[in-house]
């Protein structure tokens, strides 16, 4: 099998051995991978696939795993006549990257036709970390550079005005308080308007003090401090050395998250309007990361195709979802996903070679048609699925969407994950990322990634290791063949090795991939905390303007309820509107926990309310510096109540 990828380039090849678990039930044979270039060079065999970087090398057994899985995957797409449009990457303009960079992380109005009215950034500005403001920045000046340039007549901002205060130590944001990278101990738990108040650590100067004074081990994730800080500060030191070994499963590190007594906060847990900011920030915070760190961050672009709006296999997640939810309501994962996964694991995961041994190609090629003329219609019949056909049929599924499952802004960026120095720092990119991705993908995605976890349970028998599984699934994930080869395969050699560590990284560490940073989440805490004072200032200014203040504080009276006053110090109302008992106050202790007066309320049973049991509701913080977060069992209700005093209460279930 031959590439093409123009005049540059390296030979590839990959011996595999007769016979062996990939031939009987598909027919396929060993075979030879190449690409075109100037000079032939065969990789023979037995080499190692040594490459630069924090990565391990692979052994010969694993690098086969991949090439066979690539060459299965060649195969079918080979037998498939169908022609499909190649995914076009846009190659943007100079300055066009930036400016869509900024579009993203919500900062559009600091360029362009509403570049004069930046006051509302100034807000989202003010809590960035210096990192972060660096990131913004240097995007800032290359659009700046560019509209001047192509004499663009828009009002264009001097990025030194953006950030005059960044060094000025004296100099005052937009209400006329301190900005945050230059406060001193006595002043770091002010906001910004100089009254007292919850602190929030953003990633400054006293983030650095933080940094020194914490203790810290090589498998603990800081969520506390802003990754790029983290990784400014550790640059030049010998801490971040990267970890070494041989790369079997049991050498990853055991990565974990120290216990933060304000509650852990995963995806999912926060409002839409809230998730919206940590979009921003993380977006803004990985491209920190990645400035820091040397590695080269961009978002690519796809021209638009026309795909089909109905079916099952190439169908855009969004479209299938839609067609979904009719039969389904309320469904994020793909109907036919599940039910492939269920049809895998119906028989038994012990299965050896599942995952890499193949069905069979024709079989597997007649199925999928008929599951798309029968599967919603209920008439197909899945007692003609074997299991290693099921497993074909999930990556084919994986492999045919229109767009990659990762997506086209983030593949590359989720590839580039291999040449970050360290492991952690790579871990942190990976978390970032999965942030970063659409809904319905980071959905789809969490579910397969749990499905391979279930599958790495079972290796005793079915000999799936972690490695394994991850050199079967990498080339699924990361070889998108809607790219052609320009960006995919010129660099498939280079890659292989790189992207199926990271798949194992993304199956190893799936359950911390899911969380929010507690620094993201403190920024937008900030944010609401700025954004209420605003609205408070101009609320007040209206109503001496128009003469209501009357008539709004009447109102607002009439608002509360009983429960919002005389609630005495050290005591919350919390209400449970689901539940037979729906209001009570707690007395806060140091050890009571949010589990703790969800048991206390689920106690109260009333055979007139349904019976619901402690993993299906959830005590929610509403209101006050955030605007909705569900909160986990362990989270210490006093160390949270001093974090946010002004918010609700309520426990209800969480909502799938």
């Amino acid at each position: 099998m031959s590439w093409r990828s123009g005049s540059r380039g390296v030979v590839l090849t990959a011996y595999h051995p007769s016979g062996g678990a990939g031939d009987a039930p598909g027919g396929r044979r060993s075979g030879q991978y190449t690409m075109n270039h100037d000079h032939s060079k065969k990789i023979p065999d037995g080499a190692s696939f040594d490459r630069s970087g924090s990565q391990d090398s692979l052994d010969e057994l694993s690098m086969d795993d991949y090439w066979k899985e690539l060459e299965n995957i060649h195969e079918t797409r080979g037998n498939n006549h169908e022609e499909r449009v190649a995914l076009v990457v846009k190659e943007p303009d100079e300055g066009e990257l930036e400016e869509e960079w900024l579009k993203e992380a919500g900062l559009s109005n600091l360029f362009g036709e509403s570049s004069g009215d930046s006051l509302e950034s100034m807000v989202f500005l003010s809590t960035l970390t210096r990192t972060q403001k660096a990131a913004v920045e240097k995007r800032v000046e290359t659009v700046t550079q560019t509209m001047r340039k192509k004499n663009k007549q828009h009002q264009i901002p001097d990025v030194r005005d953006i950030f005059r205060l960044q060094n000025d130590s004296k100099g005052k944001v937009c209400d006329g308080s301190e900005p945050s990278a230059v406060r001193t101990s006595e002043n770091k738990n002010e906001i910004l308007d100089g009254t007292k108040g919850p602190k929030f650590s953003l990633g400054t100067d006293e983030q650095k003090s933080l940094l020194e004074d914490m203790p810290s081990s090589d498998t603990d994730i800081n969520l506390e401090i802003s990754f790029a800080e983290q990784a400014a500060n550790l640059k030049d030191s010998s801490v971040g050395k990267m970890y070494k070994g041989g790369g079997g499963d049991t050498l990853l590190p055991n990565f974990r998250l120290p216990k933060d007594k304000t509650g852990t906060t995963k995806i999912g847990d926060l409002a839409p309007q809230d998730m919206k900011k940590v979009y921003s920030l993380a977006l803004i915070e990985l491209t920190a990361l990645y400035d820091i760190l040397g590695t080269e961050f961009k978002q690519q672009k796809a021209v638009k195709i026309k795909t089909k709006d109905s079916g099952l296999f190439g169908v855009p997640l969004s479209f299938l979802l839609e067609q979904d939810q009719k039969k389904v309501p309320g469904t994020k994962i793909p109907l036919i996903f599940q039910k492939l996964i269920a049809q895998i694991e119906e028989t038994t995961l012990e299965t050896e070679g599942l995952l890499r041994i193949p069905g069979v190609a024709t079989r597997v090629k007649g199925l999928c048609q008929e599951l798309e003329a029968k599967f919603y219609e209920g008439t197909f019949n899945w007692e003609n699925v074997k299991q290693h056909d099921a497993a074909s049929l999930l990556k084919l599924f994986i492999r045919e969407l229109p767009q990659p499952l990762l997506t086209v802004e983030y593949l590359k960026a989720f590839q580039d994950v291999q040449n970050l120095p360290t492991r952690k720092q790579q871990l942190q990119a990976l978390n970032l990322l999965v942030i970063l991705l659409p809904e319905a993908n980071r959905d789809t995605l969490k579910v397969l990634l749990e499905f391979l976890q279930r599958v790495i349970d079972h290796r005793d028998k079915n000999k799936m290791t972690l490695k394994n599984v991850a050199m079967v699934m990498a080339p699924n994930l990361f070889t998108f063949h809607g790219f052609g080869s320009k960006t995919i395969e010129q660099s498939e050699f280079a890659m292989a090795a790189g992207t199926a560590n990271v798949m194992r990284f993304m199956i190893q560490y799936q359950k911390l991939l899911w969380t929010i940073p507690k620094f993201i989440v403190n920024q937008v805490r900030k944010q609401n905390t700025e954004s209420q004072k605003k609205e408070k200032k101009d609320k007040a200014m209206k109503k001496l303007l128009k003469k209501m203040a009357y008539d709004r504080e009447k109102h607002e009276k009439q608002e509360k309820t009983p429960n919002d006053t005389d609630v005495p110090q050290g005591v919350i109302r919390v209400q449970a509107p689901h539940l037979s008992k729906v209001s009570m106050a707690i007395q806060l202790t140091e050890e009571l926990k949010a589990g703790d007066i969800v048991a206390r309320f689920l106690s109260q049973k009333s055979g007139n309310v349904q019976t619901l049991k402690k993993e299906e509701v959830f005590l929610y913080e509403i209101g006050g510096n955030i605007g909705e977060r569900c909160l986990d069992h362990d989270t210490y209700m006093k160390d949270l109540y001093q974090l946010n005093p002004n918010a609700e209460w309520v426990i209800k279930p969480k909502q799938s």
